[in-house]
């Protein structure tokens, strides 16, 4: 199972708080990120990767967390 299937499998709220929270975000997107690039979505996410490593990480955490309530799930996976 990979961090992206287990990360849609948990409950709405439970996403949303650790989109919420600023280092719990980062931390969560970079996990989530790496594991649907090993598990096949590998050009998108290496792009969207980089993204989030870089300082526009917590910007990109925020978008997710918005297409998390709008879409549930995380934006480009």
């Amino acid at each position: 199972m990979s961090a992206l299937s287990g990360f849609n499998k948990l409950p709405r709220l439970v996403q949303i708080i650790l989109l919420l929270i600023p280092g719990v975000n980062w931390f969560t997107e970079i996990i989530v990120r790496v594991s649907a690039a090993l598990h096949g979505k590998a050009g998108k996410q290496i792009l969207v990767l980089i993204l989030a490593i870089l300082p526009t990480g917590v910007l990109l955490g925020w978008i997710d967390l918005f297409s998390c309530l709008i879409q549930k799930r995380l934006i480009l996976t």
